[in-house]
């Protein structure tokens, strides 16, 4: 059926921002497809019946589940006007330690699942010649430190494919917002959201260390408020120009601009030798 209220397509909504996100949007009259990897587990975490609510259990690395999840959005409730790419989860350990499978498994989700559900999504918004694409990235897909290579590395490739989506989608009429979150508060660092390394090396002392940290010292104590994050995500769409990118939370503004200075540093440091491979004219 088709409803006057604009529909959102979110993933990974089952906790955390994207759980959250799904209860503000229902609590404020908006159409909302959610997808988890247990509907079960979704509905009762939402904990509202609602016309308005359509639960969908999604295997986001199979494009025939994903697609199906789009068809049945679009059938009940006419289109998709804002897609949310929330799904994914953290990887920590050393390049070393982590393995094939461990890797794969982690861009499967993080980025060949959003690629599969934007593929679905786009040719509905191309038609209406409108909509809003948001990219759930992180400030570590601007920066990358000991334990998280793989993990950064899958958000600094949802950081180039938005970047190019940006300018590929605009002339339809749909714009892409990244979303890059700090520390936030939410249950990432202790639930299923973030695993460990099954060979870790007890050589990477400073791996260890992380590991530790991020399970024991910083759960409860990040300065993102998930709520407000849920929040600035809707109201980032009501802008008509809406960012490429948006930091949330004050330390993933002093992490972005670590790297900036970091970068700009070694760049003029290097410069000559950078100059140094040109042609001679």
């Amino acid at each position: 059926m088709e409803n006057d209220k604009k529909t959102w397509f979110i993933t990974g909504t089952s906790q955390g921002i994207g759980l959250i996100l799904v209860q503000q949007l229902l609590a404020q009259g908006f159409n909302v497809a959610a997808t988890a990897r247990d509907v079960d587990s979704l509905k009762k975490a939402v904990g509202i019946s609602s016309v308005q609510f359509l639960p969908l259990q999604v295997d986001l690395i199979n494009e025939n589940s994903v697609k199906q999840a789009v068809k049945e959005t679009v059938g009940q409730f006419g289109s998709i006007h804002y897609l949310v790419n929330n799904a994914g989860y953290g990887l920590i350990g050393g390049i070393e330690e982590s393995s094939d499978a461990e890797v794969r498994a982690n861009f499967d989700v993080n980025v060949f699942g959003l690629l599969n559900v934007t593929r679905a999504v786009l040719p509905y918004m191309r038609n209406n010649k409108s909509g809003h694409i948001i990219n759930l990235s992180s400030v570590f897909g601007l920066l990358a430190g000991a334990g998280w290579g793989i993990y950064c590395s899958t958000k600094f490739a949802v950081e180039a494919i938005s970047e190019a989506l940006e300018q590929e989608v605009k002339p339809f009429g749909i714009n892409v917002t990244i979303i890059e979150p700090g520390y936030v508060r939410t249950n990432f660092l202790n639930s299923s959201s973030l695993i460990t390394t099954k060979a870790p090396l007890e050589e990477y002392t400073a791996i260890r260390e992380a590991v530790r940290k991020h399970q024991e010292d910083i759960p409860g104590k990040q300065l993102g408020d998930p709520d407000k994050v849920a929040a600035l995500i809707i109201n980032i769409v009501q802008n008509p120009e809406p960012p490429l990118r948006i930091l949330t939370g004050s330390d993933a503004y002093q992490f972005a601009n670590y790297k900036i200075d970091s970068l700009k540093t070694e760049i003029e440091k290097n410069k000559e030798l950078t100059f140094s491979t040109d042609y001679l004219v």
